[in-house]
């Protein structure tokens, strides 16, 4: 087992890492803005909630790539992955355009949103060019799947970290009109965010069709290079459940805040603590989830069951394991995280509530997280998609509700529809997962 462990752990940490940088460019946005105005923070955080349901889409798309790579390599052929990849790329960057084109056109949308009137004015300029962002980003994310799927998730993870002083300097240029640069405050943020982006995306394309670790994957290029029905139809067929799966967690998680805000700005600050708390432990198990799935794949690739099943068992497991310790985190820190936030006595006593509820839900959330890219692994997304389906939005949000405004429990009743949702999910997927692979 322990071997195991090692193995995914190995392949795991880069992933992880690179997860946790991508979700701080945002938060380097608000920090930066915010030294300027509470205004440009409150626009800024109001662009990174909107646009986080379509990016969520265009990134759960990018996931079919790493999975079809690591069984073709189990399959031992070495010309598929850049066909995955190239002919991936194009599905992605495609939706990605659409989205910004229709981003920047209704733009206007933020007017209409219940925001303070300078919130919508400093917003909308920072959303266009977020909105762009996300074109470079995804197409960034699925090369990266690409090259973890072969196993290679160091490099990636170091172009990711470049990303944060890269963001950082540019921030600093436009958003405070520095080295002569002029002075576009939250928008200068959208364009350092945009260029750093796109810097990013070159480099690991140079990366990949130029560097040496990836020269034995890159033999026939004019072969590899070219639309195939089938691979379009692969990345399709696990892209499309991925996004969706992902896209109704972010979209349940979305209707929560919203509710929360029913309940006044008090309990709303305290919710948004406590999820910003929960965001950055899942990235852990994210990265842990998919490198899982590029194993379980591989091994799906070799028409090897017994190992799939093992190495689905022991990621299961440590997926449990870190819930665990985060829980235990939540439960101690309960008082003392949430002052990272605000020092207000009603809203920190609010968050610690919260976070016990979080600490409950650590370990469903992560068996979940996991449990999800286990299948995806084997290639079943469609019952998987459905089963999410109907724990965040047959469960969760409406234990939720019934609980928050109905029985009197308020903003903890939505948490407590959080937990019913997740632990519905995680008993599912983990079920669904370990009978797919029984070895008969």
């Amino acid at each position: 087992m322990w071997n195991e462990v090692r193995h995914t752990l190995r392949l795991g940490w880069p992933i992880i890492l690179g997860n946790l940088t991508q979700m701080l460019l945002g938060i380097i946005d608000s920090a930066m803005v915010g030294a300027i105005h509470s205004s440009q923070l409150a626009a800024a955080s109001f662009v990174n909630n909107l646009i986080t349901i379509p990016l969520i889409l265009g990134i759960g798309l990018t996931m079919a790539i790493s999975p079809l790579v690591a069984n073709a390599m189990g399959e031992d052929d070495k010309d598929k992955p850049l066909r995955i990849m190239y002919n991936g790329l194009w599905i992605v960057g495609i939706v990605a355009l659409l989205m910004a084109i229709v981003i920047h056109l209704g733009v206007d949308i933020v007017y209409h949103m219940g925001q303070d009137l300078i919130v919508a004015e400093l917003s909308k300029e920072y959303l266009i060019w977020m909105g762009w962002g996300m074109v470079p980003m995804v197409l960034f994310i699925g090369m990266k799947q690409f090259a973890d799927g072969l196993g290679k998730t160091q490099a990636p993870m170091y172009i990711a970290l470049a990303s944060l002083p890269i963001n950082v300097i540019l921030n600093y240029m436009f958003i405070f009109g520095k080295w002569g640069a002029p002075r576009l405050e939250l928008e200068g943020a959208g364009i350092g965010t945009l260029v750093a982006r796109v810097m990013i995306m070159i480099a690991i394309a140079v990366l990949i069709f130029r560097g040496r670790g990836f020269a034995p994957y890159r033999q026939h290029l004019r072969e590899q290079l070219q639309f195939r029905k089938d691979r379009l139809r692969d990345v399709f067929r696990i892209g499309i459940p991925s996004a969706l799966q992902y896209g109704m967690e972010a979209g349940s998680f979305a209707v929560s805040g919203i509710m929360a805000g029913w309940l006044g700005y008090v309990q709303q600050a305290a919710h948004q603590i406590a999820l910003g708390l929960a965001s950055v432990t899942f990235m852990v198990s994210l990265g842990i989830s998919v490198a899982g799935s590029i194993r379980v794949a591989y091994a799906h690739g070799k028409r090897d069951w017994l190992s799939a099943q093992r190495i689905g068992k022991t990621t299961l497991l440590m997926a449990a394991s870190y819930g665990v310790f985060c829980a235990i985190l939540f439960i101690l820190g309960r008082h003392q995280l949430p002052l990272m936030f605000n020092d207000e006595p009603e809203v920190l006593a609010f968050a610690a509530t919260l976070l016990l509820l979080a600490a409950v839900f650590q370990i469903s959330d992560s068996v979940q997280a996991v449990g999800v890219g286990l299948l995806r692994g084997i290639q079943d997304v469609r019952v998987p998609t459905v089963l999410v389906g109907l724990a965040y939005w047959a469960i969760g949000i409406p234990t939720g509700y019934y609980l928050a405004f109905n029985a009197g429990f308020e903003v903890a009743g939505i948490w407590t529809g959080f937990v019913m949702g997740l632990s519905a999910s995680a008993l599912l997927l983990s079920v669904r997962f370990l009978k797919l692979t029984r070895v008969k």
